[in-house]
């Protein structure tokens, strides 16, 4: 079959064996895929959902959709930002059928910079902190009860720029806005992490004698 000249070219990763050879009939090799997979999109649960169940619910149904809709993934974006943005779309749908109240919204406006140009992209310190750091257990705790108080829609920029690592342009690509927006909302939300965690980094630092 000859390819559509005009057809966007394909982007190749890791995941571009394993994901053609299952498109072209290798079925049983999905398990492969969920293998590689199931824990990072079991812990970005946990960063956006309220427990471990819903973590488990989002990374379950996640999977389901993979397996339905990968035939037609055409490779024109890295497998992984295509994962995430089907977890995102669950995400969202979760969260629209929830039989909890809804979740509490901050207003976060007096976070927005002045001039709108003027967005930090430099990383907060606690992304930049040592990993062993950051796992401390009482940074974690503080950590993951102040990304909690996000409002969904800074939550999830502020996970998957600075705790899943994804660039500027594929966080806008994977929630579908511009990267203009992704600079505003993580700004935003790595304000209000500042704040929160503040008393935390005073508290910590190191005495002079």
């Amino acid at each position: 079959m000859e390819r559509d000249a005009s057809r966007v070219p394909e982007v190749t990763d890791q995941d571009t064996e394993l994901v053609t050879a299952i498109q072209s009939g290798a079925a049983e090799r999905f398990e492969e895929l969920v293998t590689r997979y199931e824990g990072k999109l079991y812990n970005f649960g946990l960063r956006i959902c309220k427990d471990a169940s819903d973590a488990e619910d989002l990374a379950q149904e996640t999977f389901i959709n993979i397996f339905r809709y990968l035939k037609d993934f055409r490779q024109e974006t890295k497998f992984k930002n295509w994962m995430y943005r089907i977890a995102t779309g669950v995400c969202h749908r979760m969260r629209r059928r929830s039989k909890y109240a809804p979740e509490r919204e901050l207003s976060l406006d007096e976070f927005l910079p002045a001039d709108h140009a003027d967005i930090d992209t430099e990383l907060p310190e606690w992304a930049a902190m040592p990993i062993r750091q950051v796992l401390n257990r009482e940074l974690g705790d503080h950590l993951k009860a102040s990304v909690k108080e996000l409002p969904p829609q800074y939550r999830l920029v502020l996970v998957l720029r600075d705790m899943e690592g994804f660039s500027t342009d594929e966080a806008a690509e994977i929630l579908g806005i511009t990267p203009a927006n992704v600079k505003v909302r993580l700004h935003r939300a790595r304000l209000f992490l500042r704040e929160e965690l503040k008393g935390y980094f005073h508290d910590n630092q190191p005495h002079s004698p």
